[in-house]
């Protein structure tokens, strides 16, 4: 039997190892892009413009707004749509691209003192808690939350409510989400020793939402609005549409078919509406200004900028998330 199971282990062993292997060569190559040929020669934006704006066109199932820009600048842009045009200021449904926009209203609220990032997230809730877990909950901080390093395992993945149907409270959603992803759980709770390792949690956002509130004392569609949107000049954006809101797009499925608005208990993980245009000074505020404005623009420090884009988590050795950010450090 010893005998069996030693001839049994090497190649067990050489297969896991290749396996592993294989799984990293796999991830490199596609986050270098092999196997993918290049729109255009690097450093040639009108080229990029150009090959951009014919795949836009051939491929396109319902509206495109799509900004090229270098340095800050803007050096091309094109709109196309399936039926109403739409433009620089459509305001477009961005999904997780929330998550980025949020982490920056997170931050601003770390600069002014009201939150510290390695502080257990209990020490600022009051309106609900993480569920008793075999794992420590005070370890679970705004740090851990921002880079999906908390130990959730939630998963989520929300798919949103239909028109007219209630929206969850967003305690309760926290509890167990009523509009999970199909498959997920739906629990918000540590399902894993926080710090041990990256695994992407929906579900953290949305607890960020409930702290940015207690901390803030704001509902925290109105936070964002008065302390990241009207001050960078995205007057267009907002966590929440109502009939009135002109000038938004109509959603598409794959197939070009009119798709559903979904209504979110999780604005801060998935329900962000912005424009190109409001896009566009959103990312110009991530670098100096024209005049010399600090990156930040005085809602966050540089330096808090720049914590938001060192790596905080990895996975098969790879940099990719920061505070907020996702981000990829080539090897």
């Amino acid at each position: 039997m010893r005998r069996a199971l030693r001839a049994f282990l090497p190649p067990l062993l050489a297969s896991l190892i290749g396996m592993a292997l294989w799984a990293a060569l796999v991830l490199f190559g596609t986050l270098e892009g092999w196997g993918r040929a290049k729109l255009a020669p690097p450093g040639d934006g009108a080229a990029f413009m150009a090959a951009a704006q014919r795949e836009i066109a051939a491929q396109h199932k319902g509206n495109v707004a799509f900004r090229l820009l270098r340095d800050g600048r803007v050096i091309g842009e094109y709109f196309v749509s399936a039926g109403e045009p739409v433009d620089a200021d459509t305001l477009f449904q961005v999904a997780s691209l929330s998550k980025w926009i949020t982490a920056f209203g997170v931050m601003h609220l770390v600069d002014a003192g009201k939150l510290d990032l390695d502080a257990p997230v209990s020490t600022y809730l009051r309106r609900w808690s993480l569920p008793p877990s075999e794992f420590a909950n005070n370890e679970v901080t705004v740090r851990r939350l921002l880079s999906h390093t908390a130990g959730l395992t939630d998963d989520l993945g929300y798919a949103g409510f239909v028109p007219g149907a209630p929206v969850q409270q967003l305690e309760a959603s926290l509890t167990r989400a009523s509009d999970a992803s199909p498959g997920k759980d739906g629990r918000v709770r540590v399902g894993l020793k926080p710090g041990s390792e990256w695994r992407y949690s929906g579900g953290g956002y949305t607890l960020l939402q409930l702290l940015i509130e207690e901390a803030s004392g704001e509902p925290f569609a109105d936070y964002m609005r008065r302390a990241v949107f009207l001050p960078l000049g995205m007057t267009r954006s907002t966590f929440v549409v109502d009939a009135n809101t002109a000038n938004v797009a109509a959603m598409y499925n794959v197939d070009g078919k009119p798709a559903t608005h979904f209504k979110f208990t999780a604005l801060a993980a998935t329900s962000l509406y912005t424009s190109a245009a409001d896009m566009t000074r959103f990312v110009q505020a991530q670098l100096v200004g024209p005049n010399g404005e600090p990156p930040g623009r005085g809602l966050i420090k540089p330096s808090t900028l720049n914590l938001m884009r060192q790596p905080h988590a990895s996975t098969m050795g790879a940099d990719i998330w920061g505070l907020g950010t996702m981000l990829y450090v080539p090897l």
